[in-house]
């Protein structure tokens, strides 16, 4: 069984095609339920996400900032295991037909076995893998494995990420590279980084592979500066925000629906 990371590609293509940055959303697999947080992924991608990345939840998140940190928490005390991110991805795939990522640590997969989870996600339909703690130096036997299944291997670089981190981990990765709007944990924020458009540019210096900004993109005014600059925006933590606010599952998932949509809106790009 093969996985997507060819839609993948694809879809991202389509969005340049468009005039616009591809817009990838998250939310965390197992929250508030399984069920819930297979809905709210649903209703992102049938609101104007191109892309889902679904995290996997970790009981040290410690790139995390505290709304992705609660949510986590929320999974794990409920029984959160692997076999619910492969239903999360399952179910969003089946339903919509788009780009369903994992984004996790990468001690729980090398728990599991790269073999086993490579094979279910590309069974499930996934287009491949974001694992912002795994070096590229140490990442051989995922990327093997990614290989095999037909998944993407995402690396994240940083606004501090050396010249030469960054040719060694845009010649590994494939899909698209994330690039960090800024230093530390991730988390809703009044201003995305400054040094994001000039990590971008670095990036495209050493490779063809699409980039996709995020870390800290929190509103519509947000996503659209970083849209004229970047391949996608990536919106994760006011997502997940959202449904952690809400007085219930039902009104969070029609919160998020709603945000999705301004921010879909907000990714294309107008001649000035």
């Amino acid at each position: 069984m093969s996985g997507n990371l060819r839609l993948l590609a694809d879809t991202l293509a389509r969005a340049k095609q468009e005039n616009r940055a591809a817009l990838i959303t998250y939310m965390t697999a197992g929250f508030p339920t399984v069920d819930d947080g297979i809905a709210a992924t649903r209703a992102m991608l049938n609101s104007g996400a191109d892309i889902v990345e679904i995290g996997l939840p970790h009981s040290d998140p410690v790139l995390d900032g505290p709304v992705i940190q609660a949510a986590d928490d929320i999974a794990l005390r409920a029984g959160f295991r692997i076999a619910d991110v492969i239903r999360t991805v399952r179910e969003a795939y089946q339903a919509t037909g788009k780009p369903v990522l994992v984004m996790s640590y990468w001690n729980p997969i090398d728990k599991y076995g790269a073999e086993r989870f490579g094979s279910e996600l590309a069974e499930a339909g996934g287009a491949g893998c974001i694992f912002p703690d795994l070096p590229v130096q140490e990442s051989a036997l995922w990327r093997e494995t990614a290989a095999r299944y037909g998944l993407a291997t995402v690396f994240v670089a940083a606004p501090n990420t050396t010249d030469e981190r960054l040719r060694e981990l845009t010649a590994a990765g494939t899909g698209f590279v994330y690039a960090s709007s800024l230093m530390g944990v991730t988390g809703v924020r009044d201003a995305v980084g400054t040094a994001a458009g000039s990590l971008v540019r670095r990036i495209r210096a050493t490779t063809e592979l699409p980039v996709c900004v995020g870390i800290g993109i929190s509103d519509a005014a947000q996503a659209a500066r970083v849209a004229r600059f970047a391949d996608g925006v990536i919106v994760a933590s006011v997502l997940v925000k959202a449904m952690l606010d809400a007085p219930d599952a039902a009104a969070g998932t029609a919160a998020v629906a709603e945000l999705t949509a301004e921010l879909s809106r907000a990714t294309r790009r107008h001649a000035d």
